[in-house]
Formats: C-alpha cells, sequence, structure tokens
C-alpha cells in the first residue's frame, strides 16, 4: 500500500513536471486561438498573447497580429495595412519581431516621405485566409485610414472557397478556447482528427474560383479607393514553382488572369516568381513548400517597401479619415 502510494506521488509528480516544462518551455497549453465571424468566417480571437517556442504572439482588438492601435492614426503618422494569409502573418513559429508586417515598418521608417515622422504597418492575416475573407475583413473594420492597402497573395489563395466558420473549434489548427492541459494538447497532436463533412462539401466549391477571387479583389480595390487610399497586390510562389517539378497548368492560366486583371484595372501588381526563380539558392526563400524563410520575407520586404514608396509618390498620398461607418466597433 505504502509502495502504491509513493508511486502515485512519484507519477504526479512527474506529470506535473513535464506539464509545467511544456508550457513554460514550449508554450504548449495556450495556442493562439480563433472566433467564428459571420463575415470573415473566422479571425484570430482579439487582445491575445501567447508564446511558442520562444516565439512571442500577440493579436490586438482588430484581431491583427501586432499591439493595439488607435482607430486613427496621428497626422503625422505613415499607416499602411497589409492584408493576407499565413505568410503574411507568419504564425506561431515567427516572432512577432520577425514577421513580414514589422519587417515592412522598419523598413519604410528610413524612407518616410517628409509629412510623416512614424510608421504603423498593420496586419489584418489568418491562416487560409483567402480574398474573400480579407474583402471581407475591410467591410467589417475598414482600411484604418491606410493611404495605401497592400493584399499579399500566394499561387494558392487564387483557388480559395468561400469564407466558414465550420473548422473553428473543430479542427485543432483552430482552436477557440485552451485545453485543460499542456499534455491533453500534444496528445492531441497523436491522434487524427475526425474529418468534417460540412468543411468538405465547401472544399469541393465548383465554378469559376478564380474569377470569383478576383472579383473579391476588384471591390477591394474600390472600398480602398473610396477610402482615399490605393491598392498593390503582390503574390508569391509556391516551392514547386520555381524548382523542378515547376508550376502546374491551370497555375500558369490562373497568373496570367491575375496579370490581365490587374492590367485592366490598373492596380499595382508584384509577381515573385520570377525574383524567385533567379535568386542564387531559391529552397532557401522557403521553411515549407509555401512559407517564407527570413531570406524570403527579405526578399519580399524590400520589393514591398520600394512599391509603397512609388505609390506615396505617384499619387501623394496623404493621411485622410475614413468614414465613420467603416471603423466597426471590434467588439
Amino acid at each position: 500500500m505504502k509502495l502504491t502510494l509513493i508511486i502515485a506521488v512519484l507519477l504526479v509528480l512527474a506529470l506535473g513536471t513535464v506539464e509545467l516544462a511544456l508550457r513554460f518551455f514550449f508554450g504548449f497549453g495556450k495556442p493562439p486561438l480563433y472566433v467564428a465571424d459571420t463575415q470573415t468566417g473566422y479571425r484570430l480571437a482579439p487582445n491575445q498573447r501567447t508564446k511558442r517556442f520562444g516565439n512571442v504572439f500577440a493579436i490586438n482588438q482588430y484581431s491583427m497580429r501586432g499591439e493595439a492601435i488607435a482607430p486613427q492614426p496621428e497626422a503625422d503618422t505613415l499607416r499602411v495595412l497589409l492584408l493576407g494569409d499565413s505568410i503574411a502573418n507568419g504564425g506561431w513559429w515567427t516572432d512577432q519581431s520577425e514577421i513580414l508586417s514589422q519587417r515592412l515598418q522598419q523598413q519604410l521608417t528610413a524612407l518616410l516621405p517628409s509629412q510623416y515622422t512614424q510608421v504603423e504597418v498593420l496586419n489584418a492575416s489568418a491562416n487560409s485566409w483567402g480574398p474573400r475573407n480579407e474583402l471581407a475583413y475591410i467591410l467589417k473594420f475598414g482600411t484604418f485610414e491606410s493611404p495605401v492597402v497592400v493584399l499579399l497573395l500566394n499561387t494558392d489563395d487564387l483557388f480559395a472557397t468561400a469564407p466558414t466558420s465550420l473548422q473553428v473549434g473543430r479542427d485543432r489548427a483552430y482552436p477557440k478556447r485552451y485545453p485543460p492541459l499542456a499534455l491533453v494538447e500534444v496528445a492531441g497532436r497523436f491522434i487524427k482528427a475526425p474529418p468534417i463533412p460540412e468543411l468538405e462539401a465547401v472544399r469541393q466549391e465548383g465554378g469559376d474560383r478564380v474569377g470569383v477571387n478576383l472579383e473579391a479583389v476588384r471591390q477591394l480595390q474600390q472600398l480602398t479607393n473610396q477610402a482615399n487610399g490605393r491598392l498593390i497586390v503582390a503574390m508569391t510562389p509556391l516551392l514547386r514553382e520555381v524548382q523542378p517539378p515547376g508550376p502546374r497548368d491551370y497555375e500558369i492560366t490562373a497568373r496570367q488572369r491575375v496579370t490581365q486583371f490587374t492590367e485592366q484595372a490598373q492596380i499595382p501588381y508584384i509577381d515573385f516568381l520570377a525574383d524567385f526563380k533567379t535568386a542564387a539558392d531559391p529552397g532557401a526563400l522557403y521553411r515549407d513548400h509555401i512559407h517564407l524563410s527570413p531570406q524570403g520575407y527579405t526578399l519580399v520586404t524590400q520589393t514591398l517597401s520600394s512599391a509603397v514608396t512609388r505609390t506615396l509618390h505617384a499619387t501623394g498620398s496623404s493621411s485622410r479619415r475614413l468614414p465613420d461607418t467603416l471603423l466597426e466597433d471590434p467588439w
């Protein structure tokens, strides 16, 4: 009896030690949370801060990756709004100081037009967002008086389906509450998640997805123009597009449609495909098949900062106030 008690105590102590180690050294038990949204489908839960594998992950009151902001900028502050998916967001695997918006903010600070003394690059993004999610975000919150809005896409985004919240709280990649223990979260990684039949139906969306997503970009441009801003569209390629086997035929066709669309709509467009293909080591620009490495972010940052600066000079943009109806209370 005494031996059993000793073993039980030692087991509890061991599990407690593992639990604390998983929490404090790896950040398990406090994953980034999501909320369902009837407009955007889902977005990162506002006002959260966590640390995963040593990387700080902070979300402000508008579900942006960044610190809290005022609805309107100071008169001497240049705002740039970055819209995107996990590439723009950086994910928990990228520290807050290393995400694309922070890199772009630092780069633009050295290139400020004379009417500004500081820069804010806002990061409205979430994993697997597509153009329709990003359009819905602008319809919900506005552009925050940003004279330049940058829409960062990747090739897969051209085929993105309609916004849905079906995965929130059901797919472990989109949790809506913290697990009871860090051990529970870790164990969940070794258990195959059950399929979500309704979500599979959404993923089978037919019709001209590319056309529907380009229409979302057109509407996004219209809203940006109405808010006295200018839209820039940029697209990063998948790893297979810059290395053998190369892009698939339908991807080539979709990219051609984007080029034609942006030319007709007079939207500044940056296609990173050629730059990535001609890099000394294209593979070094990626951390996996789609997400960028620090070297990849450096290349994108340099190009985007030049594009933003050119756009500001070309339009003579200055900070202007948005109609109050476009700034919705985040609560």
